[in-house]
């Protein structure tokens, strides 16, 4: 027996695989949020200094050659003594637990978060292989959790969503949706709903912030946000697009009002959003499905 039909054919041991390869690409998600908000300040340092020299001046080349700086390079290291991670204090969860926190070398407390970053992307993966079963469904709802949490978390750190992260999402669910040949609700969706999601999707959230920003004269959300919402609309399908607009409206406004007031800020300070999409889309993605076929059942 191969091990596509022995996964296939043990749901357990389906769920099993994919919470520990959650835990694998969480600690892959790690490297993402840290770095991917550097690479791109790195890009734009580089452009405004590109901007900034004199048309057509010649440009000396450095005496040094800039320090190769991405996703995979250089090797992960302690922020404090800058000693190497090696590869048995790089599993994930355990590690942090073995090491109890803290860095081998100098002792320096480790952040919670890696290890907890590591642990929900295993259970939510393990959530998507429960709920879907072993198919194409759960690859598409793995391929979206993964991203949802990388874009969760560098919202949260940076109020930003990189064009990096939308864009392959959204190209990614209107092609998973070309080969999708079910025409029912769920993930990924049919070509014609995701491609009316994604434009759905872009302009309703486009409309809001210029709406906004004609009345109010300042800018509600940013441009990420549009691009979320369109992609989630790609994997989804338009019908989807209501139940996440709302539920992330609810649920940002409840958490927003409970965060200002507990930190003694202004109504005024910014909060991201990205988050409170991702959480709504991943809930809809899950759930929403079913539920919409219910209420629309109701007018048959």
């Amino acid at each position: 027996m191969s091990l596509t039909e022995l996964l296939a054919s043990s749901p357990r041991l389906f769920i099993g695989t994919c919470f520990v390869l959650g835990l694998a690409i969480g600690s892959f998600l790690n490297v993402v949020i840290h770095r991917l908000p550097l690479m791109l300040e790195r890009q734009w340092r580089e452009q405004c200094l590109e901007l900034a020299s004199n048309p057509g001046q010649a440009t000396h080349a450095p005496d040094t050659e800039p320090i190769r700086f991405n996703l995979m390079v250089p090797r992960s290291a302690c922020p404090f003594c800058k000693a190497p991670i090696k590869a048995w204090q790089n599993v994930p969860v355990v590690s942090w637990l073995a090491l109890k926190g803290r860095c081998a070398q100098c002792r320096h407390p480790i952040a919670a978060r890696y290890p907890l970053v590591e642990l929900l992307t295993g259970v939510l993966s393990a959530s998507v292989a429960w709920r879907f079963g072993f198919g194409q469904a759960a690859l598409a709802g793995l391929l979206v959790t993964w991203f949802l949490v990388a874009l969760t978390f560098i919202d949260i750190d940076h109020q930003l969503l990189p064009d990096d992260l939308t864009l392959p999402l959204l190209w990614l669910g209107l092609a998973a949706a070309l080969w999708n040949d079910s025409s029912s609700l769920g993930v990924p969706t049919d070509l014609r709903s995701g491609v009316i999601g994604a434009i759905a999707g872009y302009v309703s959230l486009w409309s809001v912030y210029h709406l906004f920003r004609l009345i109010t004269g300042k800018e509600g959300m940013g441009h990420g946000d549009f691009k979320l919402f369109s992609a989630l609309g790609a994997w989804l399908g338009w019908q989807m697009l209501i139940p996440i607009i709302l539920i992330a409206a609810v649920s940002g406004a409840i958490v927003g009002i409970v965060v200002l007031s507990a930190r003694g800020q202004q109504r005024s300070t910014p909060i991201a959003f990205g988050p409170f999409l991702a959480v709504a889309g991943w809930l809809v993605m899950m759930f929403g499905p079913a539920l919409v076929s219910s209420y629309l059942g109701l007018f048959k």
